[in-house]
């Protein structure tokens, strides 16, 4: 199932739709240590918590442009910062890192404290604690959610032969959750951003040590936060796809929905579960592959935002097929070599084994052949802007990091959390 291009309602509407941020990151004290202080951000719905107390997540508003969300992430994001700044128990940082910075061990990982009618959040995430260890919930990164403009849907409901609305939604959202699943690889690619990590992450009694990982994201590699088996789904309908989930939970592999760490999840409105999912269909699909940008004030640039976006129309262009469960295999181990620093890394791309550097730049060609078509200069450019990062190894994120936090990862980590930090106080000072 695709949109066709041919139809100009649909080319003049499928750039529309709705976009939402959620980014993830710890606060650390000055020195470089989580921090053991209370959330201090109660009364703000847009900051929560996400695993422990000290992992701030921000939460966009719903935005009907990706200018609009990335003003409102940066807002939000400058309300933690001047927040942080300022805290009585003395000052702490946004640590601009997915990888985490020192831990004096599994004690030094504060669960979340909800407490209250929210105490069920705490008991399950001290599950998570035991199946999973604490470490490992202290990757950070960002989440984008996105939807279709209900117009968009309108005229391709038109001219499909599904007997609802709400079917045809559905369908074009399983469509759509296969190819970004068999594309995930790309976007870990393209935006990784997490090559570094202390050595206390993985010795408790070694803190202070850079280890130079053999990954690009180690937080999307085979070391990161993933389940302890590969999942697969039945993509027929929404009653199939969440029944393939069901059996997971049924039979002790995952403790509910919220459990599926998967690059992408397909989301209802309302409250996240299988039986909401199944009875009011799907209303965004939330991508969850993305690393924290350090080169970013903000975690992320909005190039690789746009990317996204220009991506998932790209993928609506053509049909996604069958998606076999051993495809679907792939799929996962394809993400995980994506991962990898080493940009010959073989993967399976369409059924040959080639390197993800040569698969990236064949997908991006044909993207940019494809937006040509369609007369979008700003497409053309923001997947020229994703060449670049193939052609020079120095646009490279991960390359970056490299060369600039390969010694001192955590102290070089604290200073740049300060520069953006005073960066930001000076101009809100000057602005008052």
């Amino acid at each position: 199932m695709s949109f066709d291009f041919d139809n100009t309602n649909i080319k003049k509407n499928v750039f529309k739709g709705f976009f939402g941020i959620e980014k993830e990151s710890l606060r650390v004290d000055e020195r470089g240590y989580l921090s053991h202080t209370r959330h201090p951000f109660v009364n703000n719905p847009n900051i929560d918590r996400d695993f422990c107390e000290n992992q701030v997540e921000i939460v966009t508003d719903v935005c009907d442009s990706i200018q609009s969300v990335y003003n409102r992430l940066t807002e939000l994001h400058n309300t933690v910062i001047k927040t942080l700044d300022r805290l009585e128990t003395g000052r702490e940082l946004l640590w601009p890192f997915s990888s985490p910075p020192y831990i004096k061990g599994e004690n030094d990982v504060p669960i979340a404290n909800f407490g209250g009618i929210l105490k069920g959040k705490e008991i399950y995430r001290k599950y998570l604690a035991e199946k999973y260890g604490k470490k490992k919930m202290l990757f950070s990164g960002i989440h984008f959610n996105f939807s279709f403009d209900d117009n968009l849907l309108a005229i391709g409901f038109q001219k499909s032969d599904q007997d609802s609305f709400r079917k045809y939604k559905d369908s074009i959202y399983l469509e759509l959750a296969k190819k970004l699943t068999k594309y995930s690889w790309l976007i870990v690619f393209l935006t990784a951003a997490s090559p570094i990590m202390d050595s206390s992450f993985f010795r408790e009694s070694s803190i202070g040590n850079d280890i130079i990982t053999p990954y690009s994201s180690a937080r999307c590699s085979e070391i990161g936060y993933w389940n302890k088996f590969i999942p697969v789904f039945k993509y027929d309908n929404i009653e199939s796809y969440t029944d393939s989930i069901r059996r997971y939970v049924d039979n002790g592999l995952l403790k509910s929905f919220s459990e599926l760490y998967y690059p992408l999840r397909l989301k209802p409105r309302g409250e996240n579960s299988l039986e909401n999912l199944r009875q009011t269909g799907v209303n965004h699909i939330e991508l969850r592959m993305l690393d924290l940008n350090p080169l970013s004030p903000v975690g992320i640039k909005i190039e690789d935002i746009n990317f996204i976006h220009f991506l998932i129309i790209y993928l609506m262009s053509f049909d996604a097929g069958d998606f076999l469960d051993s495809e679907q295999i792939k799929a996962i181990i394809n993400t995980k070599c994506a991962a990898k620093y080493d940009i010959n890394t073989l993967i399976d791309f369409g059924g040959k084994k080639l390197t993800v550097k040569d698969s990236a730049l064949t997908v991006l060609k044909n993207m940019e052949n494809f937006f040509l078509k369609l007369g979008q200069a700003d497409a053309v450019k923001c997947i020229k802007y994703q060449m670049t990062k193939i052609t020079d190894k120095n646009k490279r994120y991960a390359e970056t990091i490299r060369n600039d936090f390969g010694k001192n990862y955590v102290i070089n980590g604290l200073e740049l959390s300060m520069a953006y930090a005073d960066k930001y106080c000076r101009e809100a000072a000057l602005n008052v």
